[in-house]
Formats: structure tokens, C-alpha cells, sequence
């Protein structure tokens, strides 16, 4: 089992930048691929990114491609989220999302098996 904290949410104005970090502990972080997931008011949870155990792959959805870069840092136990070119549209709750099993599509929630609280990000236009 894996416990993920986020942090490194805020209020930005468009076109501005946030770093979103992810802190896991528990059992040994390499053994999980990583994802970042995000929830507006009103919406179903959605994909935003994913990484991969140790070789680094990493998969975006098409609305944050270019914009947003998934990183992670297995000594140091972190995933992070680095996101550039803020619309307000991005403003939701992000959530980070620990997955078990090797999947064909690392875009579905129920993939992850374990998932942090949330951390809020607010573009104001």
C-alpha cells in the first residue's frame, strides 16, 4: 500500500506556471506507475497525465499536451507537475494516482489503485 500527499497548489493568473509534487510513502515507489488526474466543479474526474515505473514514458491528454510535463524522482519518493501556459479552464482539484497493475490504458480511473487528496489549482482570467 501507498499513502500520496499533493501540495504545490494555488491561485495563478492565466498564462502563469505551477510546480504540483506528490509525496508517497508506504511500499517502495518504483513499484507504482504515476498519474495526475483533475476534477472542475461539476465534472467527472479526468485524466491528465501519467508516468511510467522507471523508464520514464509518459502519456498526456491531448487538452494539457505541450502545456503541462509529468516528472518523477524514484529516490526521492515524488512525482511532480509542472504546469505552464495556465487557462482558466484548467482550474480544478488535482488529485495524484498511484497504479499496481501494468494496463493498456493508463488514461482510466480505475486503473489506479490508490489516490492522494487533492490539491486545488485556480486560474483567474
Amino acid at each position: 500500500q501507498v499513502q500520496l500527499v499533493e501540495s504545490g497548489g494555488g491561485l495563478v493568473q492565466a498564462g502563469g506556471s505551477l510546480r504540483l509534487s506528490c509525496a508517497a510513502s508506504g511500499r517502495t515507489f518504483s513499484s507504482y506507475a504515476m498519474g495526475w488526474f483533475r476534477q472542475a466543479p461539476g465534472k467527472e474526474r479526468e485524466f491528465v497525465a501519467a508516468i511510467s515505473r522507471s523508464n520514464g514514458i509518459t502519456t498526456y491528454a491531448d487538452s494539457v499536451k505541450g502545456r503541462f510535463t509529468i516528472s518523477r524522482d524514484n529516490a526521492k519518493n515524488t512525482v511532480s507537475l509542472r504546469l505552464n501556459t495556465l487557462k482558466p479552464e484548467d482550474t480544478a482539484v488535482y488529485y495524484c494516482a498511484a497504479r499496481e497493475r501494468i494496463v493498456n490504458d493508463v488514461t482510466r480511473l480505475r486503473a489506479y489503485d490508490y489516490w492522494g487528496q487533492g490539491t486545488q489549482v485556480t486560474v483567474s482570467s
